[in-house]
């Protein structure tokens, strides 16, 4: 089958979501902190800071997907920033894209993301 933009916009969400919850487990005490923690790392503004700051470290693949990630219509709410959504929808579908088509690929960056900004941000 061939994937497109949503698909991996999809299906990275549910990937980034696992993700996180599996590390918030191993580093959370009680289920408040594993829902603060978790809730602070799926939200938009999150992603859209963790786009940028591995931006500098994609192939020019990833980078392309990731661009037109970006361009994906969305419905967000009226109080909600645009470029804000479009910029996590972007890592989202970077993610899916990793996930469905280089696995290899998509270990080393959560292994960057968990390295250099998670565990930065849980020690904080």
């Amino acid at each position: 089958m061939k994937y497109n933009l949503k698909h991996y916009s999809y299906i990275g969400d549910c990937v980034w979501e696992l993700f996180v919850r599996e590390h918030v487990i191993n580093r959370a005490q009680n289920l408040k902190e594993m829902h603060s923690l978790t809730t602070k790392f799926v939200r938009a503004e999150f992603q859209a800071d963790l786009i940028n700051k591995i931006i500098d470290k994609l192939t020019p693949d990833e980078l392309d997907i990731q661009h037109r990630s970006r361009n994906l219509k969305m419905t967000i709410n009226k109080k909600s920033n645009p470029k804000i959504h479009s910029l996590a929808t972007s890592f989202e579908g970077l993610i899916g894209y990793l996930y469905l088509e280089k696995k290899q690929r998509l270990n080393e960056i959560l292994n960057l993301i968990e390295k250099e900004i998670i565990d930065e941000n849980i020690n904080k």
